[in-house]
């Protein structure tokens, strides 16, 4: 099996993802992903798509993201993961679809409008 290449998308981050079979290491750009996502929360996150498919340990994972914030980027990666993990076997679609691990989350924040104070507060309104 060669590498599969998938990436994932959350709010304005981005993420692609690498995987190869290995030892279960999981780099995120260039650090530990345990050094890069500091909370366990985001750790679960990301290993998330590996314990639902029973792969945990299997494959190597190396993860470039960038935009958005921690908890955006971890769900990037994990929407990436979980469609890297699909490509591998398509055993593994029937486990993650029902957590919604392989659907975009298309909430980003909306963006201010001119003349307004922000997306949809106004400035106040005086009749007289």
């Amino acid at each position: 099996m060669e590498v599969i290449n998938t990436s994932g998308r959350r709010k304005t981050a981005v993420a692609r993802v690498y995987l190869k079979p290995g030892n279960g290491s999981i780099t995120v750009n260039r650090k530990d992903y345990k050094a890069y996502f500091t909370t366990e929360m985001l750790h679960y996150t990301i290993e998330q798509p590996f314990k639902l498919t029973n792969n945990e340990g299997k494959f190597d994972v190396l993860v470039n993201v960038k935009g958005g914030g921690f908890k955006g980027q971890a769900e990037a990666v994990r929407l990436a993961i979980s469609k890297a993990l699909t490509e591998v076997d398509q055993e593994n679609r029937p486990m993650l679809k029902p957590e919604g691990l392989l659907r975009r989350d298309p909430r980003m924040v909306e963006r201010k409008k001119p003349g307004q104070k922000k997306a949809r507060k106004r400035f106040q309104f005086s009749k007289r």
